[in-house]
């Protein structure tokens, strides 16, 4: 599908580029201390180097997103297939998609939702265009890029971004899950699934600058979405001897890595709203709860 998206006038793709943020080069710990999840692969700690690059303050937004269907008409995975999974609290009568993924009950299969129709038919991005755009596949983020003359970033750049220059920290702006007693990300609070009160201002996707930004003047990068890496899944790049350079991820498999966590993380069903945390996902699937950012490397 990427393959097919035609590049943007150079004028755009510069444009696109002047909104992004430095990133330094140089040796950071990447990973955890200890796994919270031994299949996620995320520990223990390892040095990697990392050159320097540009990455987007935000993920990309329902703005961005529809500036380039604009323009390409590119067809997303969801909206080819005909259908995506939308939480259930999004909906405004669940019963009404009994189709779910086996013993996870909070996922409905929703007939025509997509990046534009987050809820499906009736649902619309116009009151949220500042909000990541989201049911947005592996195989969808890496259009946009062809398009817009991006990359997503790999695994080990969207670490050293997310820590913001902290060592062996939790989140981007230090270890305390609310710094100050205030809420510093957008994830589930209450009973999960069924019961969300919202304390952290909102239900579903946050705005992508919501709250403070790390000190790359990074916004979320924990919490709201789960953003989508270039690599596929596997065991973090070893660092034995020698720190290694700009790591690439896994040389073989089908899922690709997602990093961040969402709204949907809570202590109780996925504690996964760290800058260490990973996950795997098949790079056609497309949910509620799935966005991207962009990274520049130079010509």
């Amino acid at each position: 599908m990427a393959c097919a998206v035609k590049p943007a006038a150079e004028a755009t793709r510069a444009s696109l580029r002047s909104h992004l943020r430095d990133i330094p080069g140089g040796i950071f710990e990447m990973g955890a201390r200890r796994p919270r999840y031994h299949d996620d692969l995320d520990s223990p700690r390892r040095k990697v180097f990392v050159s320097p690059f540009q990455i987007s303050p935000t993920t990309v937004t329902n703005a961005d997103f529809s500036a380039f269907i604009t323009e390409t008409g590119y067809q997303t995975v969801a909206e080819d297939q005909g259908w995506s999974f939308v939480f259930h609290l999004l909906l405004e009568d669940p019963a009404q998609f009994p189709d779910t993924p086996p013993g996870l009950r909070w996922w409905r299969r929703v007939d025509g939702a997509c990046w534009s129709q987050p809820e499906g038919p009736g649902s619309s991005v116009s009151d949220r265009l500042d909000h990541p755009a989201v049911h947005i596949s592996w195989y969808d983020a890496l259009a946009y890029c062809t398009w817009a003359g991006l990359c997503l970033p790999r695994e080990a750049e969207w670490e050293k971004a997310a820590r913001g220059g902290l060592r062996a920290k939790k989140f981007p702006w230090g270890s305390t899950f609310q710094p100050d007693g205030a809420h510093a990300m957008n994830t589930f609070q209450g009973q999960f699934p069924d019961e969300d009160s919202g304390e952290d201002g909102y239900i579903g996707t946050a705005p992508a600058n919501a709250y403070a930004p790390n000190t790359y003047g990074l916004f979320n990068m924990t919490g709201n979405v789960w953003e989508w890496t270039f690599d596929r899944f596997g065991p973090l790049p070893s660092g034995d001897r020698l720190p290694p350079r700009d790591p690439q991820g896994a040389s073989d498999g089908y899922a690709r890595v997602q990093r961040g966590g969402s709204f949907l993380c809570h202590e109780s069903y996925c504690d996964r709203y760290h800058v260490h945390s990973r996950t795997p996902n098949d790079p056609d699937s497309s949910a509620s709860n799935l966005g991207f950012r962009v990274v520049y490397r130079g010509e």
